[in-house]
């Protein structure tokens, strides 16, 4: 902030504030006697003492920031206050708002176009919006846009920021922001009625800058600020990844006075696009009435006119001097109408100013003729940064513009990393190809490397630093390096063990700098490692890495458009629902948010897949078959049915054409038409299969086959698994009845034969279950293999059946009676469990197999009731016990009372004990239990009416509660899984149908015989295991590619179809009419017709002289001319080295044949009338072959461009061609002095001495450029 000093005049200081406001020694007229207040020595700065927040009351309570500033601050401090003291995000856009400082009128139908494509622009690009921060004029309308976004959005802080920079000494009730600590917050009341000539803060604004220069009263002393701070946010970088892309500025013009237009030519000039609003008023409306026009027809009458329309009364107070200024600052407007754009409001184009904003910035990017296709990727990367599809639809990927891949690429990154999938969308149809995209592998890693914040992140995270990081602990940062590797690692863990990594090392050799993993708010980790080498054994699919790379942070839409990238799409989806479901099984919070939207996202997938297989299923069964068994490379060589059944995808195995697959593999050879009893038949009466009574599948789908023979035919029956099924089920019932007889009839002390004929059975059924739990069906490893074994619950059954009998084995080998019969016992147990395990069977039957299920279900349900039982019967019990028995001290009779008793008493067994007739008085008779305790009277000491209401309250709540609890359970239960015990027994049946697939053919006990010969083939004569084919199929290359194509091909009639009921249903149809009411037609030009005769020369006529502090006389276009009669033409004079020459130029001497220039003298040229000066073009051949044409430019610094070189003399050339000899539009040109040019066109040799010296002479201040013959003009 600042403190004035200076001459005090009646009570008032020069800088505007009261001499009671000024310290001591600002008020001593002795010491400034004589001097004339100048702000700069006569105002010193001091620390300020208004920042903080401040608060505006009212509805929602707005809260926002603001800071008392010097006007001579720098603008990187304040850059750096907003974005890390006030932590506002760098903009992708700055929008300057500017115009009328007071209040004006505007039309309602253009204040809510205003308003609405102002809010929606700053919402889809992340802009800033930068106005004056007063409550008047154009800043009250930006204020009251933001206020109704607040509103219509239910936000109390609004997601806008909008800054406004103001003036400190014109704010009303400035002085509740004074504290010399901060305000946290400030209290601002608007007062516009007390404010007088002063301006109040807009309550609707984020943040405030108040700039003090020591005045008080004065507008305009933050222009200069803020024109410094626009400048260097237009110098940031678009961004973090320093793409050499600039934040872009626009200024948007409503209404506006002469400041206005000063405002907008010197951001002009700046190469600042403006919007001007047609109908806001005053200079916004003069400026839309004349950008139409040719420069020649914007004449000083047409000015006139115009500001006499629409100022009204104010245009009196214009002088003629200030007209012609108008009129020639205007000109040059119209002249840049790359720069202008004219918003107009047209019911045939029903779009918001948001279109006109964005595409001014397009046009004044697109418009640069030294940019080429940087031009065009500027574009796009500012489309990009602001998500705007529509605008780069339009105005980007139009037929002018050609694209190449490459060219795309990093467009294509950023709208990866910043998840714009419709972006993605846009440009996967414009050109990209993912192949190209991910040909280097440090493309997909930098993919990972910028990863958001997602929980498999954290889980890469710790896999890289070895698992030293716990939950809730952050990783730290640079600990370890990590390359596609890991992530191969943590996919797999993901998929599971029975996948091949989907990344080997590194394919490339990489040379470059280490790249680093940003994990947000947990981190950095370094990638990858150097030096690693390709592994030959993995495949690179770049659809699959897209797609993955969206699956693992589980963005819905990202992954929708790389699924559609995928030929393998069955498999992919199957793998996003294993991954996706593993993710969240693993994050440990199944309620949290992150975890829902996971197996939402891996449902959805688990449709599509069924989807497209429904869809080539219908066209073609059997290839759709071969689709679920066929090993995809892409997915670590697993298959679609394994893919399922590890993902759980219940659904997807229930469908018609799995069924269909896992029948076929059921029958075997034999015919799925075949009834069970033909089977049945044929199983006793094997002779019936020669006669056709059975139909075999080869015979049934191709006739044209040679018939089976009689050893063929008879080994397609026995080893069909249909066939196995029933042999061992009439083998377990043989098993379970020699059992019976046993245990029976005939347990001797001596095993008798039919005895060892059990054993010997039951030795069968142990070998089998070793041959299952080490039988890799699938090669995915024993330890895989033991998990899924003991997984199932039968398995779990048939061990624990065969460790009971191997107890009772040995308990009933024994000499001892007790323990001969002990093991009689455990073999009876034994029997029990041999029989439940007889249950597995109907879980072949379609109507018995979903009871089971029902079962399952309602016995864990049954196992947590009984827990909640528990508490009251044992709480009954004890009181009861202690009530009723007066220290019992044995602890059958103990547990039999506080335990058993009650729970038979809810099954109405009332106990008899209290009766003296059936218990002991003292507990001697352990066969009796102990009496109710007696007083002196012999009568039961217990009150009776305490135990009756015990015990009723107790079978109140046992049962009536408690059972009726349970029944609703399993009523629950029943129809929960009822809806789904189709599906669910469909997918297990695949485990029954893979069991009895690999088992052996002969049942037991004769299975030994097959156990026999698998034990001499694999241990003995090391035989390599089997693999069954039949749910695993390696396909040739030609076969494979045809299918993938074809599964395509189905993938896309799928997604056609998906999108057409899409589009036919309701709620689509009313979105689409809503989104067509509210349609924007793109595209939006100022109308600038095209000047048929060449201009006036207008470098000449700038209104600043180049490298000074003069200004020109405005020189409009039509008082060019000398011969026009120009009566208030009174230019100023200026001659940079020599001042004497005022005199000649009175006599008219030299005057500028190209007209007037709005400044006498010479200028900063050397001498009055024509300068000459030489501009060779320079080329040569840079080959020998000239295919490539290159030539001499000068980067000229103030100008900001490239400039053939100037003044070389006395050079000798091989030949020399003279292409132009006359005047030239120069700055420096005044009315007396101008410059004349000679250009010449010079070709050396480069492999002559002569070349040799211009080198060393131009090697000092020039730069050679390269360009191709085909697009250079000499």
């Amino acid at each position: 902030q600042k403190w004035s000093v200076g001459t005090i005049c009646a009570g008032i200081c020069k800088c505007g504030y009261p001499k009671i406001q000024h310290c001591d020694e600002a008020i001593k007229p002795e010491d400034y006697m004589g001097e004339q207040w100048d702000t700069h020595r006569h105002v010193r700065e001091v620390p300020t003492d208004a920042f903080g927040d401040i608060t505006f009351g009212g509805l929602g309570q707005k809260t926002g920031k603001y800071v008392r500033v010097s006007s001579d601050i720098s603008s990187e401090s304040l850059y750096q206050l907003m974005t890390e003291h006030w932590k506002l995000r760098s903009p992708n856009l700055l929008i300057s708002v500017t115009g009328g400082a007071k209040n004006f009128y505007m039309k309602t139908h253009l204040k809510d176009k205003f308003r609405r494509g102002l809010i929606k622009v700053a919402q889809t690009t992340g802009a800033w919006i930068l106005t004056g921060g007063t409550h008047a004029g154009v800043m009250k309308h930006v204020g009251m846009a933001v206020r109704d976004y607040t509103l219509s959005s239910g936000l109390m802080e609004g997601q806008i920021v909008v800054i406004g920079v103001a003036p400190w000494g014109v704010i009303h009730n400035r002085h509740t922001l004074v504290h010399p600590e901060g305000c946290f917050p400030a209290y601002y009341a608007l007062d516009e009625q007390g404010q007088g000539r002063l301006s109040c803060l807009d309550i609707n604004h984020t943040h405030f800058l108040l700039v003090d220069d020591g005045t008080h009263g004065h507008y305009g002393v933050e222009i200069e600020l803020r024109a410094r701070l626009e400048k260097l946010i237009s110098q940031q970088t678009l961004g973090s990844r320093g793409s050499g892309v600039t934040i872009p500025v626009v200024c948007v013009v409503l209404d506006g006075g002469p400041g206005t237009l000063n405002t907008i030519y010197n951001a002009m000039l700046k190469h600042t696009p403006c919007v001007v609003l047609e109908g806001s008023g005053r200079l916004a409306d003069v400026i839309a009435q004349v950008a139409a026009l040719p420069v020649s027809k914007v004449t000083l009458v047409l000015i006139s006119q115009l500001m006499k329309r629409f100022f009204g009364q104010e245009y009196k107070s214009f002088t003629e001097v200030q007209v012609i200024e108008w009129t020639k600052k205007i000109q040059d407007i119209v002249r840049m109408p790359h720069l202008l754009t004219v918003f107009r409001i047209d019911e045939d184009k029903n779009y918001d100013v948001d279109v006109a904003i964005l595409q001014a910035l397009l046009k004044a990017s697109r418009s640069d003729e030294h940019a080429g296709r940087q031009s065009w990727e500027r574009q796009l990367e500012l489309a990009v940064a602001w998500n705007r599809v529509d605008i780069a639809e339009s105005e980007i990927f139009t037929e002018e513009s050609q694209w190449t891949s490459c060219d795309l690429h990093p467009a294509m990154f950023s709208a990866l990393v910043g998840d714009k999938p419709e972006f993605v969308r846009l440009l996967l149809e414009n050109g990209v190809c993912v192949g190209k995209f991910l040909e280097q592998e440090d493309k997909l890693t930098e993919l990972y490397a910028h990863l958001p914040a997602c929980f498999f992140l954290r889980k890469l995270a710790k896999r890289v630093q070895g698992g030293k990081i716990h939950r809730g602990q952050e990783p730290q940062p640079g600990s370890s390096k990590i390359s596609l590797s890991h992530v191969a690692e943590e996919v797999r863990h993901l998929l599971g063990s029975f996948t091949q990594p989907l990344y080997g090392l590194s394919r490339h050799k990489m040379t470059g700098d280490d790249v680093r993993l940003a994990v947000p708010s947990k981190g950095l980790v370094d990638l990858p490692c150097l030096g690693e080498e390709w592994t030959p054994d993995t495949v690179w699919d770049p659809g699959r890495d897209l797609f993955l790379w969206a699956v693992v942070q589980n963005n819905t839409e990202l992954a929708e458009i790389g699924w559609e990238q995928v030929q393998d799409c069955i498999a992919a989806a199957l793998a996003a629902c294993k991954i996706l479901r593993k993710l969240a099984q693993e994050s440990g919070e199944d309620d949290s948010e992150e975890a829902k939207e996971m197996r939402e996202l891996a449902s959805h997938y688990e449709k599509q897949a069924i989807g497209v297989f429904s869809e080539c299923h219908s066209w073609d069964a059997q290839r759709a078959q071969k689709l679920l068994i066929r090993v995809s490379p892409s997915w670590g060589r697993s298959t679609c049915l394994w893919l399922a059944l590890e993902a759980d995808a219940k659904s997807f195995i229930a469908h018609s054409g799995v069924q269909g697959l896992l029948t076929q593999i059921w029958c075997g050879e034999l015919s799925v038409d075949n009834p069970h009893w033909k089977v049945l038949l044929c199983m006793i009466f094997f002779p019936l299969i020669y006669t056709g009574f059975l139909i075999f599948s080869g015979s049934s789908q191709k006739p044209e086959l040679e018939p089976l023979n009689c050893s063929s035919r008879l080994m397609s029956l026995f080893t069909s698994p249909q066939v196995k099924f029933y042999w061992n089920i009439a083998s377990y019932f043989g098993f379970l009845w020699l059992f019976a007889v046993v245990l029976m009839i005939d347990f001797q002390a001596y095993p008798s034969w039919r005895e060892l004929l059990l054993y010997v059975w039951l030795t069968s059924l142990v070998c089998e279950e070793f041959r299952q739990l080490y039988h890799d069906f699938d090669g995915s490893g024993f330890r895989r293999k033991a998990k899924m074994y003991i997984s199932d619950l039968w398995n779990i059954l048939d061990v624990l059946s065969i460790v009971l009998f191997i107890v009772g084995l040995v308990c009933r080998l024994q000499a001892s009676g007790t323990v001969f019969y002990v093991g009689k016992v455990v073999l009876c147990i034994d029997f029990i469990i041999f029989s439940l395990r007889l249950m597995a069977i109907f879980t072949i039957s379609r109507t018995l197999g979903p009871k089971i299920i029902i079962v399952r279900r309602m016995m864990m349900d049954l196992f947590f009731f009984m827990f909640l039982l528990s508490i009251w019967v044992v709480a009954y019990g004890v009181a009861k016990q202690g009530i009723l028995i007066h220290n019992e001290e044995r602890l059958n009779w103990i547990i039999r009372g506080a335990v058993y008793e009650p729970y038979l008493i809810i099954f109405g067994n009332v106990p008899t004990n209290i009766d003296s007739e059936h218990c002991s008085v003292n507990g001697s008779d352990p066969l009796k239990p102990k009496c109710p305790m007696l007083n002196d009277e012999n009568m039961p000491a217990f009150p009776e009416w305490l135990t009756i209401i015990m015990l009723c309250v107790y079978l109140l709540f046992a049962n009536i509660l408690l059972l009726n609890l349970l029944i609703a359970i399993f009523n629950y239960t029943f129809q929960e899984v009822q809806d789904n015990t189709d599906t669910i027994w469909k997918f297990q049946r695949y485990e029954l149908i893979k069991e009895y697939h690999s088992r052996p053919a002969l049942p037991p006990p004769f299975i030994l015989l097959s156990h026999l010969i698998l034990f001499i083939r694999a241990v003995l004569l090391r035989y390599p295991p089997q693999r069954h084919k039949t749910f695993r199929q390696e396909l040739e290359q030609t076969e494979e590619e045809e299918l993938l194509s074809w599964e395509a091909y189905m993938k896309d009639n799928y997604l056609a179809s998906t999108r057409q009921d899409e589009s036919q249903s309701v709620e689509h149809r009313i979105q689409d009419t809503a989104e067509k009411s509210s349609d924007r037609d793109d595209g939006e030009s100022s109308g600038q017709e095209t000047d048929e005769e060449a201009a006036p020369h207008t470098f000449a006529r700038q209104l600043q002289y180049p490298s000074s502090t003069v200004k020109r006389f405005p020189v409009p276009e039509e008082k060019v001319p000398w011969e026009v009669n120009f009566t208030p033409y009174l230019p100023p004079v200026y001659n940079e080295q020599d001042s004497m020459l005022n005199f000649i130029l009175m006599n008219g001497f030299g005057r500028n044949p190209g007209g007037r220039t709005g400044i006498r003298g010479k200028g900063a040229l050397k001498s009055l009338g024509p300068n000459h000066i030489l501009h060779p073009v320079l080329t040569r051949w840079r080959d020998a072959e000239h295919k490539v044409l290159e030539f001499l430019a000068v980067w000229e610094e103030a100008e900001k461009h490239w400039a053939l070189p100037g003044r070389l003399h006395s050079m000798c050339v091989f030949s020399v061609m003279q292409v132009y000899k006359g005047y030239v539009d120069d700055s420096r040109n005044t009315d007396n002095a101008w410059i004349e040019t000679t250009i010449v066109t010079l070709h050396c040799d480069k492999h002559t001495p002569l070349m040799a010296d211009l080198n060393r002479i131009v090697s000092r201040k020039y730069h050679f450029l390269s360009y191709c013959s085909d697009f250079c003009t000499i």
